[in-house]
Order: structure tokens, then C-alpha cells, then sequence
């Protein structure tokens, strides 16, 4: 009975996949339910869970609907009209014009039955219009690199639907004359900002690095790990650009001798909103400004898409639905540890469970979880936060990082204590993780009798699934990376890059997370307690079964999901 109100909400294609068989009831509810949440299309969230790719979804819409099917790669740009539609409804309807004929216009669509987008465009057109069913990633890019080469004005995509939510107390305080003598409304400097962000977004970049040289000045996204420099303003514009965007961050534009620290927010629809955290440093040429990328709808992904093998998944659920112990997470500074931090926390997050985070800063944000930021200069550090949680009645505690002997004695005492307690720390692999805590001064018996598992992890370039090819290697070099003899069964072949449109000519597009899932098991608390070795723990692990960090890196490569270069380069310990 719970599931036809839900099904009634789903779009036509969704309900039409799920007739065919081709996705579960109930993956379509999560699907759709998930893409709601995220602000984008039905089409893009299942292709961001790979349930199915751009292509079996056209030609199933396709024949189903009885719409023709084209592949926009045999479409000219320069013939296509772009001013039959606006910007704004392509961009956000995902709608693209081919060509008119008298008064019809026949417009390019990933979903035939958005049948709200094609009454827009008929609407604005005065044009009967007619859809042809394309691949959605294909259209994406047509969309954008029409966008482009119209040169449109940004404030077409951005008003409305697109506007930037800033807390613009700072800006107000400020004084009237500051010595910056900046005019940080003037428009082009606003669009351009504007611009930068959102393309950021689209391209998938975790960071923005705007940098200023003696001779140049420079915009840099990261893109799946990677750093790639993306524009080169006018050098006179960067106080200007630093102006803006520390006024949208609510910091001090008029103090340029020392580093600020800041948020904004960039509202992209009624139902979805990006974080930024904005770093000021001064650099020998003027400020250079970092922005860190913080989407919530990373946390609500699921377990499934991060990338965790069956065992390691099981192993990890097993022991976050415990009612009490410690689970860590380690791995260095932008290894994913936050999201699989906050995903855990989001299928824990349910009404009767008090949930409390303290972090350095809070990157996600989450609702029905109480966050706090951690505040060193205040007194607001990670143990005094901790104390205060224990008297808050809590059922789930999230530590930020353990940095040191007193919060990790707290926390463990927390778990000690009938809580389930999370954090990071920044060690290689999971053996490591338990002497780290040896070494801090923690006593070998509370690690013992409070830690229950600790998961290792890096993220590594996923293939793109569009151009990658089989690549003949050296049987050699294969077994030097790691693989057994028995995994050269000659049942599969290792795949490389390639680049294509879609991946931007880098072969690569998303990431996969790369795991070593250790739970603590009694054996393993008889060596820490004898005080063993982290060599000791993890001859033990891997006599209990516990793949390290290279052999899942192997078994990724097996999959065809990453390269075998890639993951020799993210786990060379």
C-alpha cells in the first residue's frame, strides 16, 4: 500500500522503466526521490548511480514513446538556431532547438514526457514543437556549448531560479570609503564571479583557486583530484574578483595582511543549494582566494555509490547499527572521509536518534543533525564541544578529527559509555590507524574495548565509461602492481584512457572510492592489547580477509572502473 503514493509521484519515464522492468519499484522511488532532493532531472540521477547509461535510456524512451532518435554528434552547432530559446529555459528545462521548418520546431530532449518543458518552449516559440529524443549527456554539453558561443549574458541564467544567498551583514558594516577604493558592484566583475561559480559546478570541480602572479592571474578548478586551469582574467581585476567574492562571504575586503575564513551560498533552484568555503591568504602579488565546493547532496548518494565492495559494505553497516563503539576513518586531506562520514550519519538519521557533529569547519549540511563549529580562539575545541554533547543526551557523537590525547580519551570514553562515537584521523591505512591512537598516550585496553572498525580509503579517477579501451600490459608489470596468478585467468583485460567530449578529452570523469574495511576483531584486540605492531594487526587482517588499500585498488582495475596507473599512484604507500 506505501508504495502507489509514491509511484504516483514518479515522472512518465521513470513509471515507464519500471513497467519494462528495467528498474525496480522501489529504486525508481529512491532515484527520483534522490534527484528531487539534488534539484536535477530523474534522467541525471540515474545516470549518476550507473543503473543505466545515457544511451539505453534514448532508445528505451525512444521506442517506447515513439519519438525518433538522434545522436547529437551529427548535429552541426553552427546551424543549430540558438535564439529560438531562451538560455535560461535550455539550461533549465535541458531543452535544445535543431532546426524550424515553417512553424514547426523540432527541439532536442532526454525525456519526452517533460511535457512541462515542451510547453514552455511552445509557449515562448508560438511554434508547434516536436521532440527528438537524444542522449542526456550528449545534450548537456550541446546545451552548454551553445550557451557559450552565443556569448549570452549570465544574468539570463542566473535571475529568478539562480540567485546568490549571501549574509550581507560584513558588506553592511563596512565603512564608505575604504582604503581599497574597490567597486565591488560593478557589474561585470558580479557576472564574471557569477560565471566562474557555476561553471565550477557543472564541470564537477571540488575547489576553485583564483591566483594572482606578477605577470598573470590565473582560475584553476580541481576536477576528480586534478587541478586544471580553466581562465586568465585581466591581471588589473584581482582586487576587484577578491573584493566580490569577500564581500559575498561576509569577510573584511578592506584587511589584506592577514587570512580570513568564510561561507556563502549559491541557491541554484528552490530545492537545491551549493556551500562555499571561501579561504583568503596573502600571497607576494595580492590575495589568492580558494573555494572549496561543499554539495549536500554528496551525503545522500547512498552507501551504494561510493564504491565499497559487498564484504566491506556489510562490515561497515554491521558496525555502524551497533549501539555503542567507535568507528574511524582515515585517509589524507580530500579522500572522501567527510562524505562517508556524513552518508553513515544519514542512514542513522532518523527521528528517534540525537545525532551531535563537531567540526573544523561543518561542510555538510544536514538536517535533523546538530552541528557545531569548532572555534579554537572562543575555547569551542573538539573536547570541549565533546563534554558538552555527553550532557546532551546523545545517541551518535561526530568528532571532526581526533587531534589529540584529551579528545581522543573523551571520545573513547564516550563509546565506552553506551554511544556510538565517529571521527577521522589522518594515517595510510587501517593497521596504522590503532598504533597512531597507541602513540598519542591512549591506552591499549580502551582501544581495545572501544573501537570496533576502522575503514581506510583514497579516492581514485574513475574511467570514462564513453571512451575507455582494453590496454595490453605486460604480464609482468602486473604482477609486480599486485595481482596473484590466479588473477591472470585471462577472463578479463585491464582498461586505459582515452578522452573524448565527454570527459574533456582526460579519459577520466568522477571518482571511486578505494577501501580497506578492518573490523576489530577479538584476535586483533589481543595483539593491540600486547602491544603489537601495526605489522602484526595487519598480518592478522589479512589473514581474516581484510583487503588493504591496493589489493581493492586491483579488484577496481578488475572491474574495469579505474586505470592501473591510477591506482598505483593513489595508494604508493
Amino acid at each position: 500500500m506505501a508504495a502507489s503514493p509514491s509511484s504516483t509521484q514518479l515522472s512518465g519515464l521513470a513509471r515507464a522503466l519500471v513497467q519494462h522492468n528495467l528498474l525496480p519499484q522501489t529504486d525508481a522511488d529512491n532515484l527520483q526521490s534522490q534527484a528531487n532532493t539534488a534539484g536535477i532531472s530523474f534522467i541525471q540521477q540515474v545516470l549518476l548511480s550507473k543503473r543505466l547509461n545515457a544511451y539505453q535510456i534514448a532508445e528505451f524512451a525512444s521506442q517506447t514513446f515513439g519519438f525518433p532518435l538522434l545522436d547529437l554528434n551529427v548535429v552541426d552547432l553552427a546551424s543549430i538556431p540558438t535564439k529560438a530559446i531562451d538560455h535560461k529555459l535550455m539550461v533549465s528545462r535541458r531543452v535544445l532547438p535543431l532546426y524550424k521548418r515553417g512553424n514547426k520546431l523540432f527541439v532536442a530532449i532526454s525525456d519526452p514526457t517533460n511535457l512541462q518543458a515542451l510547453e514552455e518552449a511552445k509557449f515562448q516559440t508560438s511554434l508547434a514543437v516536436d521532440p527528438i529524443v537524444v542522449e542526456d549527456n550528449k545534450l548537456g554539453i550541446y546545451i552548454e556549448k551553445t550557451v557559450e558561443a552565443s556569448g549570452a549574458n549570465l544574468q539570463s541564467l542566473v535571475d529568478d531560479d539562480i540567485a546568490l544567498d549571501m549574509d550581507t551583514t560584513a558588506a553592511a558594516e563596512e565603512p564608505a570609503e575604504s582604503d581599497t577604493n574597490v567597486d565591488v558592484d560593478d557589474a561585470p566583475v558580479v557576472r564574471y564571479v557569477q560565471k566562474v561559480l557555476l561553471d565550477a559546478i557543472n564541470a564537477g570541480a571540488s575547489d576553485i583557486h583564483f591566483e594572482p602572479y606578477e605577470k598573470f592571474y590565473r582560475v584553476r578548478y580541481r576536477v576528480d583530484g586534478m587541478l586544471k586551469e580553466v581562465a586568465q582574467p585581466p591581471l588589473a581585476l584581482k582586487e576587484k574578483i577578491a573584493a566580490r567574492i569577500k564581500v559575498i562571504s561576509s569577510l573584511d575586503i578592506s584587511e589584506k595582511r592577514v587570512p580570513q575564513d568564510g561561507r556563502m551560498k549559491l541557491k541554484l533552484s528552490g530545492t537545491r543549494a551549493i556551500d562555499f568555503r571561501v579561504s583568503t591568504l596573502p600571497t607576494l602579488f595580492g590575495e589568492k582566494i580558494v573555494m572549496r565546493i561543499l554539495d549536500p547532496s554528496s551525503a545522500t548518494l547512498g552507501i551504494d555509490a561510493l564504491g565499497y565492495e559487498p564484504a566491506q559494505k556489510e562490515a561497515l553497516m554491521s558496525a555502524i547499527r551497533r549501539p555503542y563503539g567507535m568507528v574511524l576513518v582515515t585517509g589524507p586531506t580530500g579522500s572522501g572521509k567527510t562524505v562517508s562520514l556524513y552518508t553513515c550519519l544519514n542512514i542513522l538519521n532518523e527521528p528517534g536518534i540525537n545525532i551531535s557533529t563537531a567540526e573544523d569547519p561543518a561542510e555538510i549540511n544536514l538536517p535533523g543533525i546538530n552541528q557545531v563549529n569548532v572555534n579554537e580562539k572562543a575555547g569551542l575545541t573538539f573536547s570541549a564541544a565533546l563534554k558538552s554533547f555527553l550532557r546532551q543526551d546523545p545517541d551518535i557523537i561526530m568528532v571532526g578529527e581526533i587531534r589529540d590525547l584529551e579528545t581522543a580519551d573523551i571520545a573513547i570514553k564516550a563509546a565506552q559509555t553506551g554511544h556510538m562515537v565517529f571521527s577521522t584521523l589522518h594515517t595510510n591505512d587501517a593497521p596504522t590507524t590503532l598504533t597512531r591512537l597507541m602513540n598519542m598516550g591512549v591506552a591499549p585496553f580502551n582501544i581495545a574495548s572501544s573501537v570496533i572498525l576502522i575503514t581506510a580509503q583514497r579516492l581514485a579517477r574513475r574511467l570514462c565509461s564513453g571512451c575507455k579501451k582494453p590496454v595490453d600490459l605486460p604480464r609482468d608489470a602486473l604482477l609486480q602492481a599486485g595481482f596473484s596468478e590466479e588473477d591472470l585467468d585471462g577472463s578479463w583485460k585491464p582498461y586505459g584512457p582515452v578522452g573524448c567530449d565527454t570527459c574533456k578529452g582526460s579519459g577520466y570523469k568522477g571518482r571511486v572510492g578505494i577501501y580497506q574495511v578492518m573490523p576489530i576483531s577479538e584476535e586483533t584486540q589481543r595483539i593491540i592489547l600486547s602491544n603489537g605492531t601495526a605489522m602484526d594487526i595487519a598480518d592478522q587482517a589479512q589473514r581474516e580477509g581484510v583487503k588493504d588499500l591496493r589489493q581493492s585498488g586491483l579488484l577496481k582495475v578488475k572491474q574495469g572502473m579505474t586505470s592501473l596507473e591510477e591506482v598505483e599512484s593513489v595508494t604508493n604507500e
